[in-house]
């Protein structure tokens, strides 16, 4: 399978991190009023986890991930093979202690993302995938072992063709309970909240929600770039809300189009819907 050994490494490199992420949560001295803004020492030791392995596995690929940590700063930050790492996405959800975070590593050759793994340590859920090879899940205590061979199921997005009819995953809002902007315009059936976009991409990719929209004006490569393929993979579609094609790797690792995720069949719907969110 191409990208085989890649695979390999991102999931080891995850399950590795979750592991560790687990016990620190299990430590960890809630915050309730934590920041979206805020950061600890677990992103930074999950993220040391990650990249050290990924630089003894692939010592001639680029790295690109959130914090200052030394195996970040000794490697390349850009090139034709580079990882992309969010080691905890959702700090508000592993500082408030609601089980909201995500581990996001991506993998992308010459600009095309190859590798996707999305790991929840909290709720024991791991979604990946591989360019050409599908969308796939493993979930329970088991699968995040050392070693252990991943009782894998193959995920597919929703068939729901409706906008009214559909579930809208979004970010919690400030204000609990008022509608957001973007459910006003996409007017869905029905709502979930949750802080980490990778638990979001995965939820459409699990078939769980029809779409997911991310309205910032600015954000990072490290937010989307494992769960866009787990979505494309799974049989649906990842824009930026004007259906704008999303690229890796540029200077800064700047996204400045929006996100878009959905099961495909809604997407044009739902482009046409956010355009009254720009006007």
């Amino acid at each position: 399978m191409p990208y085989a050994n890649e695979l390999d490494a991102a999931l080891t490199a995850a399950r590795s991190a979750g592991r560790a992420l687990r016990d620190l949560y299990q430590q960890f001295q809630a915050i309730p009023d934590a920041p979206a803004s805020i950061s600890t020492d677990a992103d930074r030791q999950s993220q040391e986890i990650i990249l050290t392995y990924l630089r003894e596995r692939f010592p001639n690929d680029a790295l690109c991930a959130e914090e200052a940590t030394a195996t970040l700063a000794a490697a390349a930050r850009t090139g034709d093979r580079l990882w992309i790492v969010d080691p905890i996405d959702g700090t508000r959800g592993f500082a408030r202690k609601n089980g909201e975070f995500s581990v996001m590593i991506g993998f992308v050759d010459h600009g095309e993302t190859a590798v996707g793994v999305v790991l929840e340590p909290a709720l024991q859920r791991l979604t990946y995938a591989v360019r050409g090879g599908g969308c796939w899940r493993a979930d329970g205590e088991r699968n995040l072992a050392e070693g252990a061979t991943l009782d894998s199921i193959p995920c597919r997005v929703r068939e729901q063709a409706t906008l009214a009819q559909a579930t809208l995953t979004q970010s919690r809002p400030r204000n609990a309970g008022a509608p957001t902007p973007t459910a006003l315009a996409i007017q869905p059936a029905r709502v979930v909240e949750t802080y980490s976009a990778g638990i979001k991409l995965a939820q459409v990719a699990r078939g769980e929600v029809d779409l997911y929209v991310n309205s910032y004006e600015a954000f990072h490569d490290w937010d989307i770039c494992a769960g866009h393929i787990l979505v494309t993979e799974a049989g649906g579609r990842v824009t930026g809300i004007a259906d704008e094609t999303l690229r890796y790797g540029l200077p800064g690792a700047w996204q400045r189009h929006g996100l878009l995720a959905s099961n495909g069949r809604l997407h044009a719907a739902a482009v046409a819907a956010l355009r009254s969110m720009t006007r």
